[in-house]
C-alpha cells in the first residue's frame, strides 16, 4: 500500500479522525455532570453514553448499544430502512447512540437504536426499553424522566407525537406531520426538533407541518433495489411552504392553537417554553427580513411581540437571538456593516473589536459568546456583559475555541495549530482565589497523521480570507499545478485554524498540487457587509473574488502555475466548480463539481430566496445564477459527481447540466454514487478522492 492510499484507507477507517473523540455535550443545569457520546476508539464509529463528573474528573459509562442489543453492529450502513431514513432526514451519521434528550439535572436520559426507544438512569447506568407504536424517533424526556414523547411515521407521509406510557397519539390523526420540523427549519433556519414539554409536563408544545401543497421529489436509489422509492415534500424557490402552526397539547386532551400572523410571517425559527404559562417563538417573513420575538398565551393561544429585527437585505440568524434574559430584558443582534454585536432592550452592548459569531450560555451572569477578534480564520470566546463594561477574553492564540456553560462550570473545546484540547472546570473562586482545576476530556481519537502549516492571507483590497498548502517535500522554484480547494456559499467558513479540516487538503497537495484556498465575499464571519455582497445575486461577487485572490496569491507564490488550475468543491463549492469552467475558462482549466445546485430556481425557498429573493421578483439574477445556459461554452474538462440519494440538491440537478451540455456536443464526465446523500460516508469521500485525482491529473497533465 502506498503511502497515499494509506492517509485515505486511515482517515476513512478513523471517520476522518473524528472516531473516539467526545462529542454532543449536555451540562446539568447546576454544572455538577457532564453528558457527552464517545466511541471505543479511532476505528470503531458506534458511539456510547457517557457521564462525567466536573468536579473530580470521574468518567463512567451509562449506556452502550452492544449491551442493549447484542448482535447488532449499531453501524449505519446496518440499520433497518426505517431507521436510515430518519437520521438520513435528520442530517445524523453517526452511529450507535446519535443522539439523546436528558433531564435538566442528567439523571434520565433517552435516545432511539434502530427505532427502538431507551430510557437510561445515569445514577444507576440501567437502560429500560419503552414500547413504542411504531419506529420511534426524536424522544424527548418531561422533567421527571418518567414520560418521554416521540415521534412515529404513520401511514402516507404523516407523523405522529406520543407520551409513554400508551400507545396512542397525542396528536390528532389528520394525515399532518405533527413534532418534526419541516424541511425548511431542519435545512436553513437551524430549528431541527418540532416538540417540547411544558416545564410541568402537563402538556407539549408541539409543530403541526401539512406539506400537501408542496411538489414531491422521488428516488429510486440502486444502492437498495429491495426498497420501495423514496419520496418526499420540497419547497422550490418561488412555489409554496409548508403550513406550520404550533399546537399545546395537553396530556388531559386538551388542544389550543397559537395564533401568529402565519401569512406575513411564515417561517417558525424557533420555539421554547418560558414558563407553564408563557411560551417563546420566533417567527419571520418569508424574505427573512423582517423576524419577530413573540410571546404566546398558552392557555389561550393569543400572542404579542416582544421584539423585531429587521434589514433591508436579510436578516441574519445570531444563535442565542432573539431572547429574553433574566428580569425580562430582551437580547437581539446589532449589526453595523463592519461588526455583528449585540443589544439589550434596544440599547448596543460593548463588544467593541468583535464579531459576535454566537450567544452559547451565561456565566456568573455574563453573555458567554463566541466571537472573531481581528483574522477571521480564529474563533474566540468572550464574556460579554449585560450591564455595561468591555468584554472579557477567556481564549488567546489562534484556534478555533467554542464553549458551553451552565451555574458556575465552563466548557472549552480548543481546536488549534497543536491539536484539539477538550477541558472542564469549575469557575466558583475557592479561598486561595483561583478557579478550580481544568480536567481534560478523554479523547481517543486517531491522532492527526502530520501537522499542516496553511500560509494564511489576507489578499486583494477587499481582505479575502485566504491560505496556501504545499507539498510537505516541496523546493522552492518548482513551479506546480494548482488546485483551487472551494466552498464560496453562505454559512460555512472555509478558511479557518481548525486542525482537521486541512489534512485532507495536505493530501492533495502532496499529490504535486498547490492548493489554495478562499473565502470570497458572501461567506460568514468578515463583516455583515462582506457577507450581504451576494444580495440578489451568487455568481458574480464569487466568481471575482476567487480570480482575484488566485491572482494576489501568485504574486507572492510564484511556484503557483497558473496555466495549470483544477478547481473542486462540494454542493454549492461544486456550483463553484462547475461555474468557473463555464464562465472562466481563461483562469479555470478542469473542475470536479460534486452535488451542484446548477439551477436556483429548482433549490428550496428558505436558503435561495434569502439571498436571490422570489424567482419572479428577480427573474434576471435567477438566470444569471443558472448553469445551464452556459453549457454550449464549455472547453475544459468537467466531471460531475452526484449521490442518487441526495434529498438537498436533488440528482436533477447534475442531470439537467449534463443533458444540457450532452445536447450541445460538449464532451464531460458525470460520476454518479447510489445510496449516497448529500453527506457523503467517511469512506466514498476517499474514494471520490482517488476519482478526483485521476482525473485532474489527465486534465491538467
Amino acid at each position: 500500500m502506498t503511502i497515499t492510499d494509506a492517509f485515505l484507507a486511515l482517515s476513512a477507517r478513523t471517520g476522518r479522525f473524528t472516531y473516539g473523540a467526545p462529542r454532543a455535550y449536555t451540562l446539568a443545569e447546576d454544572g455538577t455532570r457532564l453528558l457527552l457520546l464517545r466511541s471505543t476508539g479511532s476505528e470503531d464509529p458506534v458511539d456510547r453514553l457517557h457521564l462525567l463528573d466536573t468536579a473530580t474528573g470521574e468518567e463512567r459509562l451509562v449506556a452502550d448499544p452492544a449491551a442493549l442489543l447484542p448482535g447488532r453492529s449499531g453501524r449505519r450502513d446496518d440499520l433497518p430502512a426505517v431507521e436510515r431514513r430518519l437520521r438520513e432526514r435528520t442530517r445524523l451519521v453517526a452511529a450507535g447512540i446519535g443522539s439523546y434528550a436528558a433531564t435538566a439535572d442528567l439523571a434520565v436520559a433517552v435516545f432511539t437504536l434502530d427505532g427502538r426507544l431507551f430510557r437510561t438512569d445515569t445514577t444507576t447506568g440501567s437502560s429500560d426499553e419503552l414500547p413504542v407504536a411504531g419506529p420511534a424517533f426524536d424522544p424527548r424526556p418531561d422533567a421527571t424522566g418518567q414520560r418521554v414523547a416521540y415521534v412515529t411515521e404513520e401511514a402516507g407521509h404523516g407523523t405522529a407525537l406520543y407520551v409513554t406510557p400508551g400507545l396512542d397519539p397525542l396528536s390528532p390523526a389528520d394525515g399532518a406531520r405533527w413534532g418534526v420540523a419541516e424541511f425548511a427549519a431542519a435545512e436553513e433556519l437551524g430549528r431541527a426538533r418540532g416538540h417540547w414539554w411544558r416545564p410541568d409536563g402537563g402538556a407539549l408544545l408541539a409543530a403541526r407541518v401539512d406539506e400537501s401543497a408542496l411538489p414531491r421529489r422521488h428516488f429510486a436509489d440502486p444502492a437498495h433495489p429491495g426498497e420501495a422509492p423514496e419520496d418526499f415534500a420540497y419547497p422550490q424557490a418561488g412555489g409554496p411552504n409548508a403550513d406550520v402552526q404550533l399546537w399545546v397539547l395537553g396530556l388531559d386532551g386538551s388542544r389550543t392553537r397559537l395564533h401568529w400572523d402565519a401569512d406575513a410571517h411564515p417561517y417558525l425559527c424557533a420555539a421554547s417554553w418560558a414558563s407553564d404559562h408563557e411560551v417563546l417563538l420566533t417567527v419571520a417573513d418569508r424574505l427573512q427580513q423582517n423576524v419577530l420575538l413573540l410571546s404566546a398565551d398558552p392557555a389561550t393561544g393569543l400572542t404579542r411581540e416582544l421584539s423585531r429585527t429587521t434589514d433591508e437585505f436579510w436578516v441574519d440568524d445570531l444563535p442565542g437571538t432573539p431572547a429574553r434574559l433574566p428580569g425580562g430584558r430582551l437580547l437581539t443582534a446589532y449589526d453595523t456593516p463592519q461588526a455583528r454585536g449585540l443589544a439589550l432592550d434596544g440599547k448596543p452592548l460593548d463588544t467593541t473589536g468583535l464579531q459576535i459569531r454566537r450567544v452559547v450560555g451565561r456565566l456568573h451572569g455574563r453573555l458567554l459568546c463566541e466571537t472573531g477578534q481581528g483574522d477571521p480564520a480564529d474563533q474566540h470566546v468572550h464574556l460579554v456583559d449585560p450591564d455595561g463594561g468591555a468584554p472579557e477574553p477567556l481564549t488567546t492564540g489562534p484556534g478555533v475555541h467554542s464553549a458551553l456553560a451552565a451555574a458556575d462550570t465552563l466548557l472549552l473545546i480548543a481546536a488549534g495549530p497543536g491539536g484539539i484540547r477538550r477541558t472542564v472546570r469549575r469557575t466558583t473562586r475557592g479561598a486561595d482565589g483561583r478557579d478550580g482545576p481544568e480536567l481534560p476530556l478523554t479523547d481517543l481519537s486517531a491522532a492527526l497523521p502530520y501537522p499542516v502549516r496553511p500560509q494564511f492571507a489576507r489578499v486583494t483590497d477587499r481582505e479575502l480570507p485566504s491560505a496556501v498548502v504545499y507539498p510537505r517535500d516541496h523546493v522552492p522554484g518548482r513551479r506546480l499545478p494548482v488546485l483551487l480547494d472551494v466552498y464560496g456559499g453562505p454559512g460555512y467558513q472555509a478558511v479557518a485554524t481548525e486542525p482537521r479540516r486541512w489534512q485532507l487538503r495536505q493530501w492533495w497537495a502532496d499529490q504535486g498540487f498547490t492548493v489554495v484556498t478562499t473565502d470570497n465575499r458572501g461567506t460568514p464571519f468578515v463583516s455583515p457587509d462582506f457577507t450581504r455582497a451576494i444580495f440578489r445575486r451568487f455568481s458574480r461577487a464569487a466568481l471575482d473574488d476567487q480570480v482575484d485572490a488566485l491572482h494576489a496569491l501568485a504574486a507572492h507564490h510564484p511556484d503557483l502555475d497558473l496555466r495549470r488550475v483544477g478547481v473542486r468543491g462540494w454542493s454549492y463549492g461544486g456550483y463553484f466548480a462547475a461555474l468557473a469552467v463555464l464562465r472562466r475558462p481563461d483562469v479555470f482549466h478542469a473542475a470536479c463539481a460534486g452535488a451542484p445546485p446548477t439551477d436556483f430556481r429548482l433549490y428550496d425557498t428558505a436558503y435561495t430566496e434569502r439571498y436571490l429573493g422570489l424567482p419572479q421578483d428577480n427573474p434576471e439574477g435567477y438566470a444569471g445564477d443558472c448553469l445551464l445556459t452556459d453549457a454550449p461554452g464549455l472547453t475544459r474538462p468537467l466531471l460531475l459527481i452526484h449521490g442518487l440519494a441526495d434529498d438537498n440538491v436533488h440528482p436533477a440537478h447534475t442531470l439537467l447540466l449534463s443533458q444540457a451540455l450532452t445536447e450541445a456536443g460538449r464532451p464531460h464526465a458525470v460520476l454518479p454514487l447510489p445510496g449516497v446523500t448529500h453527506m457523503t460516508p467517511d469512506g466514498m469521500n476517499e474514494q471520490l478522492a482517488q476519482a478526483e485525482l485521476a482525473f485532474l491529473r489527465d486534465a491538467l497533465g
